[in-house]
């Protein structure tokens, strides 16, 4: 049986318009907090009786159309031996920072024996799901790890990633070949297990200009679709603030093009190639909004999305804030499910 998200995703006919939330699993959940309390987010990460709880909470809870499989970008660095731990209220650190050749080359290829709790969680978490629900599996862009590793760390500017990229461009491309293929065993491991469909994220690439994007990160992020294409999945591509790159990531071969919330849905189906999805694009922090405000905004991007024939996903437009009302997200899930449903039906009927 094919679910609606892999139908929208492929471009085939919908009942109604699919919804699932980047971080819907966690963060705003109190379930979430409960469990967590008292273990590391990687450790959390790594233990398969937590990861397949907390992928199913929000699905439980929201009534989502598919489950995200709960990990961190940085877990297949640290499972191929980088020293890394996230710091609260900062991020993802490292001890050693990539700054030269000789630290690229030492830099660990991820064998799948290295992650074999992932393959474990993924197995759980689809049995719990049955058919109707899929899992999508996902990772870190190669730019978007290479600046995790060359910064030691989140950075504002991407400074010492930008000095390399440009400076030794070698050593740059090199480092993100490694991290490609670091990426695409992760995703390879998780659809092997059972995961229906894969996201790859590319959170920082909207620091780059669209040329250094296309010099230096689009032939990289392109080697993970290519080497992922045998599974035959849906597969999404997303980044943030990268409106200016939405042309030129949409060359790298995803089925879907995520748009965050700073760029018109309209604007977006003339920027992606032909027969390429969408999915997006409620702004997070709209969430805090009083219902009477935010259910016109909700509709817009119903309305938007069903108008790019090449199929929509309803997604926020980054991921779920914190602080977020967990009644929210649920709310949102029935309502784009009730208009898209009546808009189907009337476009199908010949009334709208």
């Amino acid at each position: 049986m094919t679910s609606t998200l892999l139908a929208a995703l492929r471009g085939e006919p919908v009942d109604h318009t699919p919804v699932w939330f980047m971080r819907q699993a966690g963060r705003s959940l109190p379930e979430y907090r409960e469990l967590r309390q008292g273990t590391s987010m990687l450790a959390s990460c790594r233990d398969p009786e937590l990861v397949t709880e907390i992928t199913l909470q929000p699905v439980r809870r929201h009534g989502v159309d598919a489950a995200i499989f709960f990990s961190d970008i940085v877990v297949p660095l640290q499972a191929a031996g980088v020293d890394v731990e996230i710091v609260a209220g900062r991020g993802p650190v490292l001890a050693s920072p990539i700054r030269s050749r000789a630290d690229v080359d030492a830099l660990p290829e991820l064998d799948p024996a290295d992650i074999p709790d992932i393959a474990e969680s993924i197995g759980r978490i689809t049995a719990e799901l049955g058919e109707a629900t899929p899992l999508i599996g996902f990772a870190g862009a190669p730019f978007t790890l290479a600046s995790y590793l060359i910064e030691g760390g989140p950075s504002k500017n991407h400074e010492k990633t930008k000095s390399l990229m440009i400076s030794d461009p070698e050593t740059f491309s090199r480092l993100l070949e490694k991290l490609a293929r670091i990426s695409a065993t992760f995703i390879d491991v998780q659809l092997s297990a059972g995961a229906s469909a894969f996201q790859l994220f590319d959170s920082w690439a909207g620091y780059l200009s669209r040329r250094d994007y296309v010099d230096h990160v689009l032939e990289h992020s392109t080697a993970v679709f290519s080497a992922l294409a045998a599974h035959e999945v849906p597969s999404i591509h997303f980044g943030v603030q990268t409106g200016e790159l939405l042309s030129s990531m949409a060359e790298a071969g995803s089925s879907a093009m995520g748009v965050d919330f700073r760029v018109d849905l309209a604007d977006a189906a003339t920027r992606v190639r032909p027969g390429q999805a969408l999915q997006g694009n409620l702004d997070p922090a709209l969430l805090f909004a009083p219902w009477e405000a935010l259910a016109p905004r909700v509709e817009d991007i119903v309305r938007a999305g069903l108008a790019h024939d090449a199929g929509f996903v309803f997604n926020l437009g980054h991921g779920v804030l914190p602080d977020t009302d967990p009644e929210v997200p649920g709310r949102i899930v029935a309502e784009v499910h009730r208009l898209s449903q009546q808009l189907i039906a009337e476009e199908a009927a010949g009334t709208r």
